[in-house]
């Protein structure tokens, strides 16, 4: 069985909002990447994941457990990255950690040291006085320092400055390494070219497509041919585009970066 397994998850707030017959599966070891514009249904499909919310139809299981029922042993043993990250404002940093920790019934071996130092977070201050990229950075230490085995992040770089994303694109690869499954939502294409093994999209509550990340680009391969004024200019051209020429026409394939194929998936609309 798949650790992560949606089937046919339903859930209509009606006017078209919600998700409509939801169907993914992520294997053991596999970075899936969600993608899709504010208001799709990622976060809602993720808050079904956590047992945050209750299935209306179909279903939700993590490692065979089902994610409402059981929802206090899941919640326990992954990490987790909400989308908007909610924390108690007058603890500090530390603070916040330790009760994780007591939470988690974490004893010395834990991340939370190793995940402040690559984060470059000080954490003895109040977290109500951090910036965004301070509580993102107080997030991912959260999410990652019981060193869990499935990892469920909804736009887990959100306010971080591009050094601290590299960081994080990194640190997703040396789990993955370490066959963490990882279920991670975003708008960041390059974080997800680098990242993910396959790849969601999700357009007004449905999957518009689930494939490999290279399957999708093959599939969105674009030819064109070009006229040149003479056979030499042809070869000229043709070698620098690694194109096919036949006299003084050459045929050229390409293929299309990630956020290309999203955009014609969603025709440019961001409001989906």
């Amino acid at each position: 069985m798949s650790e992560i397994n949606i089937q046919n998850l339903t859930r209509d707030y009606g006017s078209g909002k919600g998700i409509f017959n939801v169907s993914i599966q992520v294997e053991k070891g596999e970075v899936f990447g969600f993608l899709g514009p504010n208001g799709a249904g990622k976060t809602t499909t993720i808050r079904h994941l956590m047992g945050f919310i209750k299935p209306r139809e179909g279903s939700c299981q993590i490692q065979g457990l089902d994610c409402w029922r059981d929802r206090d042993v899941i919640q326990s043993r992954l990490g987790y990255i909400p989308g908007e990250i909610s924390f108690f404002d007058d603890m500090t940093g530390n603070e916040f950690l330790k009760f994780l920790s007591d939470y988690r019934k974490i004893k010395k071996d834990n991340r939370i040291q190793e995940m402040l130092e690559r984060f470059e977070l000080d954490p003895r201050g109040k977290i109500k006085k951090m910036s965004k990229g301070m509580k993102q950075k107080l997030g991912i230490a959260a999410a990652f320092m019981h060193n869990p085995e499935i990892l469920i992040l909804d736009e887990p770089t959100s306010g971080l400055d591009p050094l601290m994303q590299n960081r994080f694109v990194e640190l997703i690869a040396e789990e993955k390494k370490k066959g963490k499954t990882i279920l991670l939502s975003s708008h960041m294409f390059e974080e997800v070219e680098r990242t993910c093994d396959r790849i969601g999209m999700i357009r007004n509550g449905k999957l518009a497509a689930v494939d490999l990340v290279e399957t999708l680009r093959e599939r969105h391969m674009r030819t064109y041919t070009v006229h040149l004024d003479s056979p030499e200019l042809a070869r000229d051209f043709a070698g620098d585009f690694n194109g096919i020429c036949d006299g003084s026409t050459v045929t050229v394939s390409a293929k299309q970066s990630l956020e290309t194929i999203f955009m014609n998936y969603y025709g440019g609309d961001q409001n989906a």
